[in-house]
């Protein structure tokens, strides 16, 4: 069966298909590949859909519909009665695609040219073969109607490799896509099902390498990279007996305009959670009171202007600047200085902002967090722009201002030199205001205590995730606010630390915590 633990390395389209190339040269022939391939998703079918005798097979022109027609030859062979509904004359196909059609046919499957007017509306389930992962650009009118068409009809689906109309590289819609109850995607998993609009239409994402070979995987550079509990469980060495506050960083919090008072707060309260040694806030005046009564271990100050903040920077180690900043001139002053500083930074929220109107230099010492609206500013678009390729967003945003960018959003993305890294882990009901805040502070704390930003990042965001996943395990994803990440952070901490915590898919952690609820 396919493992549902997936690998570390997500790869592009064009990388698959040199996997494909170079298992072939390490003697895994195409023809035993898509064998082995329709094996894995009939397999899948077996197990998830057990009742459904009588599947429709959607087989599109390539390699892709050739799996499919593995899958329906061994539905047929094992008493289904599977229907292959096809967007090419199966004769009409090419190399290993081909002899798959003739095997089927040869196996007694009945095959039905498939178009708008002539849809599988009596199938219990769709079998998804129809375009793979080699489309690029929108979609044809003709296709992008059938797809929609095929949508429509609320069937269950199990998808090949990738839904058919989702852009593997980017995980954007080309147009339309066939959302999928279940994928199986085979040798190496693309990078777009884990982020954009990826996990949407993916649904549960099962994974099968077809017994191709580590060292082939070795051939390919620098993939996508994505954290796991037991590699980031390295990154958290237990503490020393003798260990004192001031092993583990100052982390500075700047932010709180008039009536944001609160967005700083979670970002101190966060830090702290996470195991700064010390946490400092700088803040309108009129807010420290209030603070103080919430989380007397914060020290707050009020600071007026530069010459107020400037004593605080001199003690810290790390800043977390933006949360409630403000884009007047009182947040526009703190930035300003807080650059001065040299520090290492986390710059998130007004932060971004007002660095776009500062049209700041890049430099190597900070992390920019921003979600896809503010990511549009950082690079004169907006939000859609970044969505339709985050990946290359990312990547312009790296080069614009260096240091380590954080794009935000279903499976976040972190660039530094090290390469990329993509982490999918929480629930929509962190979709609230504040959890960006709290994000900024679990970030800078891991900050003040590895000094290494890339690994802060990773770190920050999984435990981010693994937080909000505690907490609606506890209380579901309606209403949970960011308050609440905050009380679940040491827990989420602690269960890192466990060893028995598995790298399991992040959709199937959410329903083991749901089932161990209360």
């Amino acid at each position: 069966m396919p493992v549902r633990s997936l690998p570390e390395a997500l790869y592009s389209a064009d990388q698959t298909r040199e996997l494909d190339r170079l298992a072939g040269e390490a003697g895994l022939s195409g023809e035993e590949l898509m064998e082995r391939a329709g094996r894995a998703a009939f397999d899948v079918l077996l197990s998830r859909w057990p009742d459904v005798s009588r599947p429709a097979v959607l087989c599109g022109g390539g390699n892709n519909g050739g799996d499919g027609y593995v899958v329906a030859r061994l539905a047929r062979e094992a008493g289904l009665e599977p229907v292959i509904h096809h967007l090419r004359d199966p004769e009409r196909m090419k190399g290993d695609a081909l002899t798959m059609a003739r095997r089927a046919r040869d196996a007694g499957v009945p095959m039905r040219p498939l178009s708008v007017d002539d849809l599988p509306f009596d199938a219990p389930l769709l079998v998804d073969g129809l375009l793979g992962t080699g489309i690029s650009g929108a979609l044809r009118d003709d296709i992008r109607a059938l797809i929609e068409a095929l949508d429509r009809l609320g069937k269950p689906v199990l998808a090949l490799d990738v839904p058919s109309g989702l852009n593997a590289d980017t995980g954007a819609p080309a147009g339309a896509v066939l959302s999928a109850d279940c994928t199986i995607t085979f040798i190496g998993v693309n990078r777009g099902l884990l982020t954009g609009a990826g996990p949407v239409h993916s649904g549960e994402l099962l994974f099968d390498d077809l017994g191709v070979d580590r060292p082939v995987y070795q051939h390919i550079d620098r993939p996508v990279w994505r954290p796991t509990p037991a590699r980031l469980r390295h990154w958290l060495p237990p503490r020393r007996r003798d260990a004192h506050k001031g092993h583990f960083g100052h982390v500075l919090v700047v932010g709180g305009d008039h009536g944001f008072a609160g967005a700083p707060l979670m970002t101190a309260q966060a830090a702290a959670r996470c195991g700064a040694g010390l946490v400092s806030l700088a803040t309108r005046p009129e807010h420290a009171p209030a603070v103080l009564a919430r989380q007397p271990e914060i020290m707050v100050r009020g600071v007026d202007g530069a010459e107020s903040l400037r004593p605080l920077l001199e003690k810290a180690s790390v800043v977390a600047v933006g949360p409630g900043l403000g884009a007047g001139p009182w947040g526009r002053v703190l930035l300003e200085e807080v650059l001065e500083s040299g520090l290492p930074l986390v710059i998130d929220a007004d932060g971004l902002n007002l660095l776009v109107e500062m049209d700041a230099d890049a430099r190597d010492n900070w992390i920019l967090t921003p979600h896809p609206g503010e990511a549009g500013r950082l690079l004169g678009s907006d939000g859609a722009s970044v969505q339709a390729d985050r990946f290359a967003a990312l990547e312009s945003l790296a080069a614009r201002y260096g240091g380590t960018v954080l794009l935000k959003g279903l499976g976040t993305l972190v660039r530094g030199d090290g390469g990329t890294a993509l982490i999918s882990d929480g629930n929509p009901g962190m979709a609230t205001g504040g959890t960006g805040d709290v994000l900024a502070g679990v970030v800078a704390a891991w900050l003040a205590q590895l000094l290494d930003a890339e690994a802060a990042c990773g770190l920050g965001v999984f435990l981010h995730g693994l937080a909000g996943d505690l907490a609606a395990a506890e209380q579901g994803e309606v209403g949970l606010i960011a308050s609440d990440l905050v009380n679940h952070l040491g827990p989420a901490v602690l269960a890192l630390h466990d060893p028995s915590e598995s790298d399991e898919s992040p959709t199937l952690r959410r329903q083991r915590l749901r089932a161990a609820g209360p």
